[in-house]
């Protein structure tokens, strides 16, 4: 048996001793730091002195996982990624219950949880609300299954739509990130810590273990960073560094990152993690610059970080460090969530699976809605319906996302066809998901509504794990030697040379990538194309999370949805939109080009890149060019209307002499003939060389009845509009053009003046 697998088997029984360990007559034990903490002492003294029990070799057991690596390996490659916590720096002896890891966003990957929209789903209900209490359910799950940390925020900012993991964040716009990430931050943190990640410009799949982004100093903090410094802000417990590289340093060792702006600049006092195994280079460099945790499990600290010490490249000082803000945010957290005893029922439970309906429901954007016979198509009346054709490949299938690490395993999931099948009405629903065109073409041409679904599944995009390995061999030099027959075989699935045999997983090869078409698959267009000449009340619903361009057959559907990978109730939701229980609110939060020339530059294969701070929206208004569907785009099924705009100049930012922020009066009222949902978006006008000319200040989602006025106050950002010029932001003192509007561009927005 290897040193590696001693430990981790020697782990595996101190786990199972650990509620009988008492503490030792003398010994200041983690229950006792508690006790002192809530007798008021100070949190600093009371973490030194639990530090100073902590042996120098479990000292550096805080630092990174528990497990032996290749053990650790094994088990997600032979049994599944995250079934159980992972754990990091459990000290038994102590009583110190280490981070206990569950991955998301969609939910808790962990166990067998509730699946949730992907967060680009959810970043399409423009809704906060709605993430804080998702964020309390999922807080809730993943301290039931024993986790106290959830590596779920991610706010990384998808450049280009046909990034691999654009599902696992909010949207194009910071600011949009910003509030999602926080609103999330704060439920999970009833209950446990959070954790936002990719620290930081992580937002290319294929080529995540070796791109260096090169970003300008103004771009990086006036476009690439607001959103993180949001969340920190929020109060983030911790922050995952990014596999990639920036301006030439590895994000997982960037003093410029991990100490320079988020210690120095943004005074975050929680603790920093690796991403997994290729999250760092250099073991002491990277604890020196500020990175506390390598995770999952025992790799690079474990085997160089003694001999750094010996030889004076680390210090002890340094180790101890990270050590204390290891321990200060366990010890804070877990006296701020003692309330907080979920039982394992909480799981998959009633209210949950009714939040990831209402979420998915709300979630879902009508892009195109025509009238048949004089009315839209939808809602749909299902006394008007004797039989539905329900058309496609996924149409029947369980697609709730990537199967990479974002993956959630429900017990059960609704699909497109469950849940218009199981809808109240008084009609036959016929599925043909066989790929037959000429099947779908006879039976479209004997039902009175044609439903086709589309999109993609995980296999179009995701995760992206084996084929890396393939294209970057110098990957296989910060992997531990191999010492067994066992772990060759390990290694060899890693690599790809054999299978794992578990289909459903990123470890095989073929799954996820980024994007090689924003299109649809050419089946998918001939499906449409097919049923649509045989149907004309054709509805599309596109399985998605990114921009999808449809130029080519757009005009052939009279209603087109975009339905998102929605989790596990997404059929139920579905159905309530189609069938309008639940209004059509939900708005893009990215725009859709016409064509693929007004996207900036991406290369799956690259080494390195530049970005700029064009891209979306502002690419597109920079172009001249009118988007396919603006960023917050959405049909809803009544009408509003926007009066009464009115801006006032106050608030200012907490840390900074810089205002940060104004109010926004607008009246809005319901002038349709149903209740709905409204989200309101203040857009800032300014003209300025280099610079965007329209931008997202603010949002805000409200529910009418029919004729309903309300009228809204607003806190709306000046942040996106300040610029970084030599370490500090600044406002210049121009009027900026105020936009009150249902997205950008929109025709009929409400406009006022802002004069700081």
């Amino acid at each position: 048996m290897s040193i590696h697998n001693a430990k981790s088997a020697q782990l595996l029984v101190e786990e199972e001793l650990r509620p009988f360990v008492e503490p030792q007559q003398g010994t200041f034990h983690y229950a006792h730091a508690l006790q002192a903490i809530k007798a008021g002492q100070p949190i600093s003294n009371v973490t030194q002195r639990l530090l100073s029990e902590l042996t120098k070799t479990e000292r550096l057991q805080l630092l990174d996982g528990d497990d032996a690596f290749w053990v650790g390996v094994r088990k997600i490659i032979c049994d599944r990624y995250n079934r159980h916590p992972f754990v990091h720096g459990a000290i038994p002896r102590l009583g110190i219950p280490g981070i206990r890891f569950t991955d998301g966003p969609r939910g808790v990957v962990v166990g067998s949880s509730t699946a949730f929209p992907v967060a680009i789903a959810r970043g399409a209900t423009w809704d906060t609300s709605i993430e804080r209490r998702i964020g309390d359910a999922i807080g809730r799950e993943a301290k039931a299954q024993g986790a106290n940390f959830f590596a779920g925020v991610c706010i990384n900012l998808p450049r280009h739509p046909a990034w691999g993991r654009i599902q696992e964040t909010y949207g194009e716009d910071p600011l949009l990130l910003g509030h999602f990430g926080v609103a999330l931050t704060e439920g999970v943190q009833n209950h446990i810590m959070a954790c936002v990640k990719h620290f930081a410009l992580n937002s290319m799949e294929n080529a995540r273990f070796r791109v260096d982004v090169r970003v300008a100093d103004n771009v990086l903090h006036e476009v690439y960073l607001p959103h993180f410094r949001r969340v920190i802000e929020g109060g983030a417990a911790a922050v995952m560094t990014a596999y990639n590289s920036v301006n030439g340093e590895w994000a997982g060792q960037s003093r410029m990152l991990l100490t320079e702006v988020l210690r120095d600049q943004w005074k975050f006092d929680g603790f920093t993690m690796s991403d997994f195994i290729f999250g760092l280079r250099d073991a002491p460099l990277s604890v020196k610059n500020g990175l506390d945790i390598e995770a999952p499990f025992m790799q690079q600290r474990h085997l160089h970080l003694a001999a750094a010490l010996d030889s004076e490249r680390l210090s002890w000082e340094d180790v101890s460090q990270a050590c204390a803000r290891i321990l200060t945010k366990q010890l804070q957290f877990e006296i701020k969530t003692e309330p907080s005893k979920p039982e394992p029922s909480i799981v998959f439970c009633e209210e949950h699976r009714a939040l990831a309906r209402e979420a998915a429901s709300r979630a879902i954007v009508v892009l195109r809605n025509e009238a048949v016979q004089g009315s839209p198509i939808l809602p749909l009346d299902p006394r008007q319906v004797a039989k539905i054709g329900l058309f496609g490949r996924l149409a029947n299938t369980a697609n709730t996302g990537d199967r990479g690490s974002s993956q959630v395993f429900p017990p059960h999931v609704v699909t497109p066809y469950g849940g218009v099948k199981a809808s109240n009405g008084d009609f036959d629903v016929i599925l043909e998901d066989s790929g037959s065109i000429e099947k779908a073409e006879n039976i479209a041409g004997q039902v009175d509504l044609a439903i086709c679904v589309v999109g993609y599944d995980a296999t179009d995009e995701g995760e992206y794990v084996v084929p890396s390995l393939q294209h970057d061999p110098s990957l296989l030099d910060i992997l531990p030697p191999v010492e067994s027959e066992e772990e060759r075989e390990t290694l060899d699935i890693m690599k790809g040379v054999s299978s794992n045999g578990v289909p459903d997983s990123a470890m095989e090869v073929g799954s996820g990538g980024d994007r090689k078409s924003l299109r649809l698959r050419p089946e998918d267009i001939e499906l449409i194309n097919g049923v649509s000449r045989r149907n004309s009340k054709t509805i599309v619903i596109i399985i998605a999370a990114g921009a999808v361009i449809m130029e080519e057959w757009k005009d052939k559907a009279q209603a087109i949805l975009m339905a998102w990978y929605s989790g596990s109730e997404g059929g139920h939701a579905l159905a309530d939109v189609l069938f309008g229980r639940v209004d059509a609110s939900g708005r893009l939060p990215f725009s859709i080009p016409k064509e693929e020339s007004h996207l900036p530059y991406f290369d799956v294969n690259a080494t390195e890149i530049e970005y700029d701070r064009w891209f979306g929206q502002s690419l597109l208004d920079k172009l001249g060019v009118e988007a396919s569907f603006p960023l917050g785009f959405g049909l809803s099924y009544t009408n509003f209307c926007l009066s009464d705009l009115y801006v006032e100049a106050t608030g200012s930012g907490s840390q900074s002499s810089v205002r940060d922020s104004f109010l926004v009066h607008i009246k809005v009222t319901n002038t349709g003939s149903r209740k709905g949902i409204y989200v309101a978006q203040i857009y800032g006008k300014v003209t300025r060389p280099d610079f965007p000319s329209r931008l997202l200040l603010g949002f805000s989602t409200t529910h009418l009845d029919v004729c309903q006025s309300k009228s809204l106050l607003i806190d709306a950002s000046l942040r996106p509009l300040q610029q970084w010029v030599q370490g500090e932001f600044i406002v210049p003192d121009v009027p900026i053009d105020i936009e009150a509007a249902s997205f950008a561009g929109d025709p009929n927005a409400i406009r006022s003046t802002l004069q700081l």
